[in-house]
């Protein structure tokens, strides 16, 4: 997670809940990710954020958005892409709580990207209707270049 830092954490603490503390750098962000086993809630204590999620492919895969400012929450539904980043010139800190002790993240471009061994650059090219040259420059800069 580039430019945010988590710095706490309260897990297996057998309530079925688990609460982050995230300090972003200007420009910092939480990139897209899901979390299979848990909804998420967002709660903005310092600094302006901008979060959303986008609905399900039977929802016709809408963005939903929202400039967040101090005081402000936001819930992420489980299972569904979703981001938050710090669109303010100052550092901003955040709150997420989660409904599970194990709700699980998955980075969308690190996962598909970064995979060891690599997925085939010819099926990805296709996939996300890219040129294989932008696929290998993209696993590169996720760690798989090999």
């Amino acid at each position: 997670m580039k430019h945010m830092q988590m710095l706490s954490k309260v897990q297996d603490n057998t309530l079925g809940v688990s609460a982050f503390r995230i300090d972003y750098a200007p420009n910092g962000q939480s990139p897209p990710h899901i979390h299979p086993r848990a909804s998420e809630i967002l709660l903005v204590l310092e600094g302006t954020l901008y979060a959303g999620f986008v609905t399900s492919d039977n929802l016709n895969n809408t963005l939903i958005t929202k400039v967040l400012h101090e005081g402000d929450v936001f819930v992420f539904p489980i299972g569904l892409i979703h981001f938050h980043v710090n669109i303010g010139n100052t550092s901003a800190v955040a709150y997420s709580g989660l409904n599970s002790q194990f709700p699980g993240e998955i980075t969308i471009a690190d996962t598909i990207f970064g995979a060891h061994p690599r997925i085939k650059p010819d099926f990805l090219a296709k996939a996300f209707q890219l040129d294989p040259n932008v696929v290998k420059d993209l696993e590169n800069k996720f760690g798989n270049g090999n």
